[in-house]
């Protein structure tokens, strides 16, 4: 049970690593603006007061902010990765395969286009933002990648 755990844990992290490294990429290739994760740790830390923002970026900032959203980032995968786990089986662990990654990674972007980017005040899949089909395609390559990651971490710790 805790060889189980820990290897959850390990695929969501080394997921989430892939999506970062995916958003280094873009910016370094087109000039695409890496995540605000200092936004995101905002958000959190006003979640007890409420959920969605016309705009996160005037709601009081939090000193820790940048950490806050770093952290909630990487628990985010870390969880993701544990429910992949708990969904596939012991036995994906074992034989790991793409398709469950990938539905798990493509479902998750509902978390940001239906609570994420509404809370921030970016609209129902970034419906408010100037141009969301670019955010939704960039949000499913994102995904994608980290689903990637997340057979990957899989396949490497095996």
């Amino acid at each position: 049970m805790l060889d189980t755990l820990w290897r959850a844990v390990a695929i969501g992290i080394g997921a989430t690593v892939f999506m970062d490294v995916w958003a280094i990429v873009l910016n370094r290739a087109i000039g695409q603006p890496l995540p605000k994760w200092g936004m995101v740790g905002r958000w959190v830390r006003h979640l007890p007061e409420r959920v969605f923002h016309d705009d996160i970026g005037k709601t009081e900032p939090y000193a820790h902010e940048t950490a806050l959203g770093w952290a909630f980032h990487y628990l985010v995968g870390i969880l993701y990765g544990v429910i992949l786990v708990a969904l596939a089986g012991a036995g994906w662990l074992a034989a790991p395969t793409f398709l469950p990654a990938f539905i798990l990674g493509i479902v998750t972007v509902g978390a940001g286009w239906f609570l994420l980017a509404p809370g921030m005040g970016a609209g129902w899949a970034a419906s408010k933002l100037p141009n969301p089909m670019k955010v939704r395609a960039l949000n499913l390559m994102a995904h994608t990648v980290f689903a990637f990651g997340l057979f990957s971490t899989a396949l490497l710790i095996r």
